[in-house]
């Protein structure tokens, strides 16, 4: 089967504007997602759809020309419809539910991978989002293949469908299943898709061209949604569309002294620290030169020290 779309994943506390800037300045995806807006029981302000998705301030794309969707998480169906219109109308590429996150805080108030175990919850809230931002705006849902198991995975992806929704993106793991490795299921998908008539994304342990075409063989879609993966080669979406080589070492140095020098208003002090940290934590899976450097910066704090110290490294290795 061949690929007809890549998409750029959301990840909470990782894939934020400035990552995914530089993701889609060296990849060709179809649309990313924002990392979710979190919708409790008022009409968010314009300034936080801002702050999570500003380029909501370039007609909904990246610097690059990627459109854009925002993704709300919640578990009222009348404030995700009228949170998904304020979407809409600051001008996002649709938008997006989430109904997969299994973090602690999220499912702890009943958001995110918790409606897993409720249906006919997620029907109503996806219906009422349909409803209020018309069949005109695009309208994705992503959800994993269940809580602790998957007995309600058809249920769920009916209810999804039946209520409106353009496309469905699913996780190949239940909340339970956590990012096990072992645990990855494509094959579910698959039966998933055959029940189905809107499109289905498929995500989930996906890091290399080999991964993706298995990925698609067992889930029988043509559409796939990349998240870890491109953290630990930024150049998988590329490398999975065009057989591109991966980014060598120093052309991934160059990539994190960007990120680290980006001047961001309004973080916490040690932002652009723990940020660094976090993705070559994600790098050492593929680049061992990542897992010696995190050793190295670990004591920096500073966006100073880290920016110094990374181009010193940088600058050491093309002498």
């Amino acid at each position: 089967m061949e690929l007809k779309r890549i998409i750029l994943a959301p990840m909470e506390g990782v894939l934020d504007y400035n990552v995914r800037q530089i993701l889609t300045e060296i990849n060709q995806f179809d649309y990313c997602v924002t990392e979710f807006i979190r919708v409790t029981h008022h009409k968010l302000s314009q300034r936080t759809f801002y702050r999570f998705c500003p380029e909501l301030h370039n007609q909904g794309k990246t610097k690059s020309g990627t459109p854009v969707r925002v993704q709300l998480l919640g578990q009222s169906p009348e404030w995700m419809a009228e949170n998904a219109v304020k979407a809409i109308e600051l001008g996002s590429f649709g938008v997006d539910i989430n109904f997969g996150c299994p973090a602690k805080t999220v499912v702890g108030s009943q958001g995110g991978a918790f409606l897993l175990k409720y249906p006919d919850q997620i029907f109503n809230i996806v219906k009422q989002v349909r409803q209020a931002i018309t069949k005109t705006n695009i309208l994705s849902v992503k959800i994993r293949l269940g809580w602790d198991d998957k007995s309600l995975c058809f249920d769920i992806a009916d209810a999804i469908q039946l209520a409106g929704a353009d496309e469905i993106v699913i996780h190949g793991r239940t909340k339970q299943d956590g990012y096990r490795a072992d645990k990855i299921d494509w094959h579910t998908i698959g039966l998933i898709e055959q029940q189905l008539t809107i499109p289905v994304i498929a995500n989930g342990e996906i890091s290399s061209a080999l991964d993706a075409q298995n990925c698609v063989n067992q889930s029988r879609t043509n559409h796939i949604m990349l998240g870890r993966g491109i953290l630990n080669i930024p150049n998988l979406a590329n490398m999975i569309r065009y057989s591109e080589p991966a980014l060598n070492w120093q052309a991934v140095m160059q990539i994190l002294i960007s990120y680290a020098t980006t001047p961001i208003d309004n973080v916490k002090p040690l932002y652009h620290s723990a940020r660094i940290k976090q993705w070559l934590a994600y790098l050492k899976q593929y680049y061992g030169q990542a897992s010696e450097l995190l050793q190295q910066i670990r004591v920096l704090k500073s966006q100073q020290e880290i920016c110094d110290f990374l181009q010193k490294t940088a600058n050491n290795q093309t002498n």
